[in-house]
């Protein structure tokens, strides 16, 4: 199945450059309608208020970081089946262990590239 590069996408990152970054190489990728969140509760409150076809979101934010985002949105019948890129600058084998336990699509070690993102997005959707 082809990516479908007019599916909204949500990036939730607490730095604003790293959303900016992310954006730009998605919007390289050829995705269009690309929204930003600052944190998972901003994130989650966005999610239910419109269908994303994707979410990308950085580990360590607060109030809600990015794994309590994940756990929330896997538990949420509307939400469970949004595929989700879980982004940390933590390669710790535990902290990828905890995300693929929660139900993560793929994970993905900071810094990549807009190759490596696109990779990561066939592959959350080839799961």
């Amino acid at each position: 199945m082809p990516l479908d590069f007019k599916m909204p996408v949500l990036v939730v990152d607490d730095y604003s450059t790293m959303l900016r970054i992310i954006r730009n190489f998605l919007g390289q990728l050829g995705f269009a309608d690309v929204d930003g969140a600052g944190d998972g509760s901003a994130a989650l409150q966005m999610m239910h208020e419109k269908h994303y076809g994707l979410v990308i979101s950085d580990w360590n934010m607060a109030p809600m970081t990015g794994y309590e985002l994940l756990r929330e949105v896997r538990a949420d019948g509307g939400l469970s089946r949004t595929p989700f890129i879980m982004v940390t600058a933590d390669g710790s084998r535990e902290h990828e262990a905890q995300a693929k336990q929660a139900g993560v699509s793929d994970y993905m070690l900071k810094p990549f590239n807009a190759v490596t993102l696109r990779s990561k997005i066939e592959s959350a959707f080839h799961a």
